[in-house]
This record gives C-alpha cells, structure tokens and sequence, in this order.
C-alpha cells in the first residue's frame, strides 16, 4: 500500500468511528448534531469537495466529484447527516480499493521494469566502477558479474555463463551464453563473470525499447473503452438534468393541482439519482480489465502496444504464419545431395558455399556450414543476387549459378527433380547443370500443438505462407495440420496472399499475421495485426508488430487470443451489470422505493464488484 492510499485509510478509519460516535450521541440541537458530523464529513470529503470546486473553476463540471459533492451537501442541508456523511463515506473506501486494484494490476504490467538496469560496470584505472547505462558509449567494453543485470545490448568478448531471461520471455529455462555470442539487456547473469563489448547505445537497446511499449500501451485505446469515455461525457450531464428536473418538476406540478409540493421529499429522491448514477463502474472498471489483459499477458512473455490491439485479437478468425522461424526452427541443415555426371560432391557443395559467401540466409548458412572449410573471399567475384531465386558469381574464374528451380528456368538450364522432400538448391556451373542440394528446415516441437490450440481457440482458419518449394510446403503443412498452404512465394507475394484473405472475410473477424518481424515487416503492416514471434532482441520485430512474442512459442499465438477473449469477456459482464443495475436502481429511486443507503450500494457497491471482476484480467491459467 502506497503512502497516499495509507493516509486515505487512516482518514476513513477515523471517520468512521466519529461517524459510528456520533449517530449514538443523543443529540436533540441540530445545529450541535450539525457541527459534530461536519467533522467525519470534512476529514473524509475535504478532497472531493475540493476537486468539484476546481473542475467547476476549469470548466469541467460534470464528473463523479461534482455528482458525490453535490448530493452529500444537498443531504446534509436537508437535515440527512449521517446519510451525507456516509455516502462521501463509503465511496472513498470504493475510491481506495479501487486505487488498491490499480495498483495492483500495474505492479503485475510493470514487473518489466524490473529489467531496467541501475547501471553498468566499466573499467577505469585497473578497477570496476559503476556508471549510468545512459553514458556508457557504443563500443565499450562492460562487465556483469553473476546476479547482475545484462544492461545494454552487445557481443560476449570473454566468459561464459547462463542467462535468465524469464522477465522477457516468461519462461523459466535460463540459456547458455559464451563468447561470441549476442546478449541483449534485460537478462540476468546468473553464473559466471561476461565482458561484454556493446552494440547499442542504451537509448536504442532492447530493454529501453520494451519498457517504452509498456509505457506507453494505454495510449492506444480500444472501441470499448472509448464507447465508455463518450458515454460518461453525456451520461453525466443527462442525469443532472434529470434530478435537477425530479426535484422541481413534480413539487410545481402538485402545488399547481392544489397539493402540498412536498418539496424535501422530491430532492431527496434526486439527490438519491445523482449517488445512483454515478459511472464510477464502468469509467473506472473498463480501462482496469484491458490493463490487467496486458498485465496478464506481459507475465507470459506477450508485449501488447495497447488495449485496441488487445480488443482485436479477440476477433481473430484468420492466423497466417510464414513457416520459417515461425513454425520451424530455422535451421537447416544439409541432408541430401545429388551431383551430375562428371561432377563430384565435393565440387558441388563448394560451389554453392562460395558462391552463398556474403549471404546471412538460413540456407547460406547451412551450406557454408555443411562445406566445413575456411572460405577465401578473394576466389569470389561477380556476385549478384536475384531476389527469389538465388545468386550467381565467379567461384575460382567459372560463373556459378545457385538457387532454387526458378533460377533454372530463367537461366534456361535443364535440372533434375529431387525425389526426396527438401528444400532445393540447384548448381549450375559454366552454363552446366551440376546437381542439387536438398535442405530440410527442423519443425519445432509444440507448431503441432500451436495449431491444434488456435483451432480450439476458434480460429477459422491456420493458413502457411513460404517461400520454399510446394513439395516441401505440403509435407510441413501436412505434418501440422495447417488449413491452407502456400507455397513458392516472393516477399511481395506474401503481401498479395494476404490482401486476397482480407479482402473475403467478413468485416467483424480480423486477420492476424505471424512472422519473424525482420524480413516479414510489409506484411506485418498489412495485416489487422502484425504479431512478431521469437523477437528477443530483434529491434525491427517491437517497431514493426501490434503484438511481440518474446520467445520461440507458437503455442504463445493462441494463448495471447485467448488471454485479449477472457478480458473481452469481463469488460463486457461489467458493462452489462452496471447499466442494468444503474437504469434499475434509478428507476426505483426516482419513484421513491429507494433510499440513501441503496443508493450507496448502487454506487460503491457495483463500482467494487466490477474492480473485483476487473482484477481476474491479470491471470491466465493455460
């Protein structure tokens, strides 16, 4: 509990028993009775009164401040102490619990900022000394010793240890780092001692990057939560209007037809309606169920930019996922090869790993990996790449050729068909075809059950988008379960396929989009929602994506949807249950049936009822 919410209870501790005292106190003056509950009433309504005094002054009359102010003055003034007293009462103990449930759930979204680091080591003079990560520059070299926080991004230049990062991810499996090896901030060394040489000034590293999405996600709201602010905006002048009219309508009308005016009774039972109406519940309940859904969901390593990517993904009927990295793991390795007559294997794999050199794709990689042997680039010239269909240079003074079947064709050179499932690399050399290489990408573990639970989510359909061959797209496509594949496609293809999905669905599902957020950001753009997957560390996947999974998991696509439904869900039981029971409740307050103390409850009350529903959004139970 904060400072302020102790000093707030200790003032309706004390109030509380004056109140209590006092109501005991045979006390027959009213003017005595008067002055002795202006104290509880004063100690525990000073704030209010004084914030409707100001939203008077700025112009900005008709909030809860203004309705509470308003109908515990007019209470009072007709004689009702202990009621008046009571009402501002009970709605600061509603007011502090709701403070309580805030802060609760931003303690749970904020646990991020545990990741912020206090500073960093730097070396000077032969010893550590501590700086501000915000002076350290691009270049140095850091250390972090076991226990410490990774403070800025950079590359391990000695030592080697085991990271946790379960405050980026939510997983708990630490993970091995030695020397060569990238580490961004936010993890925590938990063994041995890492120079780090970094990369990134802090400004520009993961950790500040995160903590600035967190930050910064109530700034996007959703349509429910707007619906809520537009509706208090006439909701609470309407209402003024109607007490206003209550207390005199009905008294002139009676006074007009010979009757006594009953003027008291009339602006008690007003009075009543502005306790009643107060929308506490839902301006107060709403944004609390959407910030604890990203709570929620920060604690599984999910990073949502605001509550309307939230409210979208509850929609979601349509998840296309591109395969690499998303659905596999991305490394390939070779595991076939075929070489034309007069050709040797050897020659083959050296042509395409030369030839691949200055690549940094998955498959380039496999090949250099697979040839095991130093490269010399100076054996390299003439390198061109052609987008989608591979590159062609001058390996050893011949011109290769490297790529995929389409690269064949258009070099008009005549390729045999693979018979084993892979991804197909074709060599030609010297305007000769030389054979192929087939390289299988490693489905990950859980992409079946990832599937399987989208479809137990309700989504309609799990489609595949990949750039590989169509005999290997089916094979993986098969192996999953996926819905639609498909196959042989140019990055701007991808971005067609999914302006074809968009344009058939109905307007009300939404589309989301799965991919790696580097090579995948015009279709993360494109889609209803970008959903980036596997960023840790990858600063185009936070600038690109409506939703970032930190780790690995597609599992973690379905979760996500299922933690924006259950909060849609609260969110919608909370405005249902405070209107009904808010249109109820004046109804039988206008006709009098309804007394001060009912209009309590049907103020603080509901408001505490829906703060307590609200606060389910910060769990999720898989």
């Amino acid at each position: 509990m904060t400072k302020k919410q102790k000093k707030v209870l200790i003032r309706i501790i004390i109030s509380a028993v004056l109140v209590v005292g006092f109501n005991f106190i045979p006390v027959e003056n009213p003017y005595i009775k008067l002055a002795l509950f202006m104290i509880p009433y004063l100690i525990i309504g000073y704030d209010i009164l004084k914030k409707a005094v100001m939203g008077i002054i700025h112009g900005q009359v008709f909030d809860e401040n203004f309705l509470m102010a308003v109908a515990t003055v007019g209470a009072i003034v007709l004689g009702e102490y202990l009621e008046g007293t009571a009402v501002m009462l009970f709605y600061q103990i509603g007011e502090l619990f709701q403070s309580y449930a805030v802060g609760k759930s931003r303690r749970n979204i904020t646990a991020l900022m545990d990741i912020r680091p206090d500073y960093a080591n730097v070396e000077q003079d032969g010893e550590l000394k501590q700086v501000d990560p915000d002076e350290v520059e691009v270049g140095s070299v850091i250390t972090v010793q076991p226990g410490e926080k990774v403070p800025i991004d950079g590359v391990i230049v000695s030592g080697s240890s085991t990271l946790n990062t379960s405050a980026l991810t939510g997983e708990s499996l630490p993970r091995e780092a030695a020397e060569g090896d990238e580490v961004i901030s936010g993890c925590v060394n938990m063994s041995g001692v890492l120079r780090i040489r970094t990369t990134k000034e802090f400004g520009e590293s993961t950790v500040s990057k995160i903590l600035d999405l967190v930050e910064n996600s109530s700034m996007k709201k959703s349509r429910s939560e707007n619906f809520i602010t537009r509706f208090a905006k006439y909701y609470t002048p309407a209402v003024c209007i109607g007490a206003l009219a209550l207390a005199l309508v009905p008294p002139m009308v009676n006074l007009l037809l010979g009757n006594p005016a009953g003027w008291s009774d009339w602006l008690i039972r007003a009075l009543t309606t502005l306790v009643i109406s107060c929308p506490c519940a839902l301006v107060i309940s709403i944004p609390l169920s959407f910030f604890g859904g990203i709570g929620g969901a920060s604690a599984k390593g999910i990073l949502v930019k605001g509550s309307n990517y939230l409210e979208a993904l509850s929609q979601t009927a349509y998840v296309v996922c591109d395969k690499t990295g998303t659905l596999t793991k991305g490394v390939f390795e070779v595991t076939y090869m075929e070489a034309a007559d007069g050709v040797s294997k050897e020659e083959l794999l050296e042509a395409a790993a030369y030839a691949e050199n200055y690549s940094n794709h998955p498959i380039s990689k496999s090949l250099k990996q697979a040839y095991g042997k130093p490269i010399d680039p100076e054996r390299v010239t003439d390198v061109e790449e052609i987008g989608g269909h591979g590159v062609t240079a001058v390996v050893n003074g011949r011109r290769a050729a490297v790529g995929n079947v389409k690269l064949m064709k258009k070099l008009n050179i005549p390729y045999l068909e693979p018979e084993k499932t892979g991804t197909e690399v074709h060599v030609a050399i010297d305007g000769r075809y030389a054979g192929y290489i087939l390289i299988s990408d490693v489905i990950k573990d859980n992409a079946k059950a990832a599937v399987l639970g989208l479809k137990s989510a309700g989504v309609k359909q799990v489609v595949m988008l990949t750039g590989d061959a169509k005999k290997v797209a089916d094979a993986v496509a098969e192996e999953l379960g996926v819905d639609v594949v498909k196959s042989e496609l140019l990055p701007a293809d991808k971005v067609g396929e999914v302006e074809k999905l968009l344009a058939s669905k109905d307007k009300k599902e939404k589309l989301a989009f799965v991919g790696d957020g580097v090579n995948d950001a015009p279709v993360l753009s494109r889609a209803d929602l970008g959903i980036a997957m596997g960023a840790l560390g990858a600063d185009a996947a936070i600038e690109a994506a409506d939703i970032v999974l930190m780790d690995d998991d597609p599992e973690k696509i379905a979760t996500a949807i299922n933690i924006s439904r259950k909060t849609l869900r609260i969110v919608h039981q909370n405005i249902v249950f405070a209107l009904a029971v808010k249109f109820i409740c004046l109804g039988l307050g206008a006709v009098g049936t309804l007394n001060m103390w009912w209009a309590i409850f049907a103020d603080v009350g509901v408001m505490i009822l829906a703060v307590l529903n609200a606060t389910r959004a910060l769990k999720y139970r898989q």
